[in-house]
C-alpha cells in the first residue's frame, strides 16, 4: 500500500482510533469522538447526504476519498463507506496528506 493517506488509515485502525460503517460512524459523530469522517466516492446517495447533513450539524470534518473496497481494506474489514477517525494527531497527518494530494471537502 503506497497510499499515505490509506497507510495513516491503517494505522489508525490498527491503534483503535477507527469507527467504521453507518452506526459506529454515526455514534462516533454525535458523540463528538469522531474528529474526521472519510466518505468512499462510491457510497450510496443516501449515504452520502446523510453523512453530509449529519457532519455539517456536528461540525465535524468530512472529505470524500477512495473507494468503499480500499477504505474497507485499508482498515482491514470489508468495504466501508464511511469511516471516522477519533486520534487528534493521526487525523492531522491525513488530512495532511490530503491537502497535498489537492483534496477538497
Amino acid at each position: 500500500m503506497t497510499d499515505k493517506i490509506l497507510n495513516l488509515l491503517s494505522i489508525s485502525a490498527k491503534a483503535g482510533k477507527v469507527k467504521s460503517g453507518s452506526f459506529a460512524a454515526e455514534e462516533a459523530i454525535k458523540n463528538k469522538s469522531a474528529l474526521l469522517a472519510i466518505m468512499a466516492e462510491d457510497a450510496s446517495d443516501g449515504t452520502k447526504k446523510q453523512f453530509t447533513n449529519m457532519t455539517t450539524f456536528y461540525e465535524v470534518q468530512l472529505i470524500t476519498y477512495s473507494t468503499k473496497e480500499t477504505l474497507g481494506r485499508a482498515i482491514g474489514k470489508d468495504e466501508r463507506s464511511i469511516v471516522c477517525t477519533t486520534d487528534e494527531g493521526l487525523t492531522k497527518a491525513i488530512l495532511e496528506q490530503f491537502s497535498v494530494r489537492g483534496g477538497s471537502k
